[in-house]
């Protein structure tokens, strides 16, 4: 159940409505608290593991409760619900929107083909805070700015902590759902449950990883009511277990106790924060599903829903064990004995709903922030499904990247087959993505906010103190387990690096070896070959100058198309771009050449349009460019902005999509019957299921618009009539001789492998391979 927010940050901001804050807060149970509130179903278990003993004094259980109470009110309640979350990037929030967020305050993006008029975008300065920089602030800026290793560690901290949500896309649906089936342990032998219980859990997660294709706008509706549901049995277990066995569990709240307990069981203590820390599994989704929602929605949903009833869970199963002291510690202690036999069963069964309803969560919160990588240069292309027929962004599906979270979650269980190795590893992941958010977010409040350096040092040292604290506690048990989130953000780290230093190396290449525009100009009009009838869509990833691929083409074949568009889909670093933003179009050489550039620009959250959408806005825009190509002030048609080009290609102007350029210089219009025979129409076949429709571009009779203007317009509806041609290079990138042994390594077996095997430009953009031709070039970099 992913809510649309991309209408809301593309228009202004209004005041919501209590009754959408209410409904916003309702849906937000079902994706964002799923994680966290499974939470209770394996906390204790997992903090009383073999390095603590559950004692008559009930020191121990009161000290374990002691700290899940204040690390979720620290950490969830004070940092997140009350700070973080105001850290939006336009509404989005997650590790990359406070790294895009640095990127434009600091201008360390190491995106190659940023622009200065990305940063007249929208949503580039929308949410500044703060008047000016302070010296401080001032000083940090100019460092980041000017030292490319600062520049690249930053890089790097965001990546770790995207590698970590992966790892814990791995390892949450296994413990969530191995905890959740643990009920049946009471039911049997000891000895007997692993055999039942590993194989159960197994079917289960391999039938959730197969239902990812469907997407959750089907099921959905479900996700809240399974999550109220199970937030409502927990409470009411918890203040059953309160008043019935120990009332007087409400005195461990106190901070004391914290202090009695690791007093107590000092090494063995402090060795099972690795445990306590699992009752804040999930609180990171709070911020990076915040475009989804809204901050209130979220906040409220916490304060008065999850944060109460889990606070209840946990004391009721204190409770409830302070007066079980005869309880196998590392085998009875879990969740369920604290249920009341006549319900356990029911029980176990939400439990399993609720297990899959996180698990849910987290999957496809992994498939949003492989996306936003991708978007940014840092991950190899893939295939990216839309499975809401709305195409809601954060409604994706990536086969690639599925079936590998389900392989690796499937080894972790029956590799580990029990809670205590799982809950390490998925703790040490948990912990370190919260590092990295302090980290980002103490720079975010000198850089963004502009707030005084000593209250960003003040919000590092105090969260980051308690956070690692638990780090290291998870750390020491490495090789029980913890060694597993490492070993898969070395992995994710080493193809992300790779792809992204391959990426660069071959846009310097693309740029050192870009045609000059007096070899253009010394082929005239002709480009010294014959022009035939269509559109030839070159696909480049340069914004300036003509790329090497034109000049091979040409040199080689004997004939090119009448019209030429240079194209650049590149990604900016903003959640959104408007549509009355995407494109930035120009002219490259005289008009007699016929050949734009056209620079799709799309926000790391965007939805990339089909072949058949993006085909028509294509046209429209240069339509649109060609008609107001003289104008030098906004005119009300969807030109914004006029820019030079850096390369003295021509002026850039911001045109608008279809959608938002109804008035332009041509107009469309849907027939399911056939063409028009009128001479100004000039009409063009679209692929469509059923029924087949046909798009028209009308050259509409005004005379605002000179005979010149016509006429390139006329040819350019008559070239998309002949057909349009995808052109993109199949490049082989080689390391150049005299490239250290490092380099040819990466380069030549690491970039390579990457770039085989993911998707092209052709399956990003969702281009035919019918009309698509790639010609051949090898990079020496």
């Amino acid at each position: 159940m992913d809510i649309e927010g991309s209408n809301r940050n593309s228009h202004p901001i209004k005041k919501e409505s209590w009754r959408s804050v209410m409904t916003l807060a309702y849906q937000s149970l079902g994706v964002v608290y799923g994680e966290l509130s499974t939470s209770p179903l394996y906390v204790y278990k997992s903090a009383f593991a073999e390095d603590i003993q559950h004692s008559e004094s009930n020191e121990e259980i009161f000290g374990v409760l002691s700290f899940v109470f204040w690390t979720l009110t620290l950490i969830p309640l004070l940092k997140y619900v009350f700070i973080v979350l105001r850290a939006d990037d336009n509404g989005e929030g997650g590790t990359f929107a406070l790294y895009t967020l640095l990127c434009r305050h600091a201008r360390v993006s190491t995106l190659p083909n940023g622009q200065l008029a990305d940063e007249e975008l929208y949503e580039y300065r929308n949410n500044e805070i703060g008047s000016g920089y302070k010296d401080v602030g001032l000083s940090l800026k100019s460092t980041l700015e000017k030292y490319k290793i600062l520049q690249k560690g930053l890089l790097v901290l965001a990546l770790l902590g995207t590698c970590m949500v992966i790892g814990d896309g791995v390892l949450t649906p296994a413990i969530s759902v191995f905890s959740a089936v643990s009920g049946l342990e009471l039911s049997m032998a000891k000895k007997h449950h692993q055999y039942v219980e590993v194989p159960f859990v197994c079917v289960i997660l391999v039938l959730l990883f197969c239902l990812q294709h469907y997407g959750t706008h089907r099921l959905g509706f479900l996700f809240a009511p399974i999550v109220i549901t199970w937030l409502l049995c927990i409470s009411t277990i918890g203040i059953y277990n309160i008043f019935h066995w120990n009332p007087q569990v409400f005195q461990a709240l106190s901070p004391y106790y914290m202090y009695k307990f690791l007093k107590k069981t000092q090494k063995g203590g402090w060795m099972s924060l690795g445990g306590i820390l699992l009752c804040i599994t999930g609180s990171e989704a709070m911020y990076a599903d915040l475009g989804h929602f809204s901050q209130l929605s979220i906040k409220m949903a916490f304060t008065f829903v999850v944060y109460p009833s889990l606070i209840l869970a946990y004391m009721g199963q204190a409770a409830y064990l302070s007066k079980h002291h005869i309880l196998e510690t590392d085998y009875r202690i879990g969740f369920y004995v604290s249920v009341p036999e006549k319900i356990r069963w029911p029980v176990l069964g939400i439990a399993i709903l609720a297990a899959v309803v996180g698990s849910q969560a987290i999957i496809t919160g992994t498939f949003s922030i492989i996306k936003q990588c991708s978007a940014l240069g840092c991950f190899p292309r893939v295939k990216i499904i839309h499975t809401s027929p709305t195409n809601k962004h954060g409604q994706i599906y990536i086969p690639e990247i599925n079936w590998t979270l389900m392989l690796l979650c499937l080894a972790v269980t029956v590799g580990f087959r029990d809670t205590k190795h799982i809950s390490n590893a998925a703790g040490l992941a948990v912990i370190t993505v919260m590092l990295v958010t302090t980290c980002l977010m103490s720079l975010v409040m000198v850089l963004c906010w502009r707030k005084s350096i000593f209250l960003a040092l003040g919000f590092m040292f105090f969260f980051g103190s308690i956070e690692i604290l638990y780090f290291s506690a998870s750390l020491i048990k490495f090789r029980e387990g913890a060694w597993v989130p490492v070993a898969l953000s070395c992995i994710f780290l080493v193809i992300m690096f790779v792809w992204h230093y391959g990426t660069i190396k071959k846009y310097e290449f693309d740029v050192q070896n870009k045609v000059s525009i007096n070899w253009l100009l010394s082929l005239g009009p002709t480009l010294g070959i014959m022009r035939v009838r269509g559109i030839g869509l070159i696909h480049t990833e340069l914004v300036s100058g003509i790329p090497a691929i034109f000049s091979h083409f040409v040199t080689n074949l004997p004939a090119f198309h009448q019209v030429v568009v240079f194209l650049c889909v590149k990604s900016v670093p903003v959640p959104h771009v408007r549509p009355e933003e995407r494109f930035l179009v120009g002219r490259i050489g005289p008009k007699e050449y016929r050949l734009y550039r056209c620079i799709a620009r799309y926000g790391y959250r965007d939805v990339n349009m089909d072949d058949v959408e993006f085909e028509k806005d294509l046209i429209c825009c240069v339509a649109e460019f060609i008609r107001t190509e003289r104008a030098d002030v906004t005119d009300g048609n969807g030109v914004h902005d006029v820019k030079e080009d850096s390369d003295n290609d021509g002026k850039m102007a911001v045109v608008g999509t279809a959608s938002s350029n109804l008035e332009g210089s041509i107009r469309m219009c849907e027939d399911e019957n056939g063409f028009s025979s009128e001479l100004q129409e000039i009409a063009v076949a679209v692929a469509s299921p059923r029924p087949r429709k046909r798009v028209r571009f009308v050259v509409p009779e005004s005379p605002q618009i000179n005979t010149g203007v016509r006429e390139e317009l006329r040819e350019l509806m008559e070239a998309r009539e002949a057909g349009l041609a995808f052109i993109r290079g199949h490049c082989y990138v080689k390391a150049k001789r005299g490239s250290s042994l490092m380099k040819r390594f990466v380069i030549n077996f690491g970039y390579d492998f990457l770039r085989r095997n993911s998707r092209g430009p052709t399956n990003a953009l969702s281009f035919p391979q019918a009309s698509t031709l790639e010609v051949g070039m090898v990079y020496l970099v």
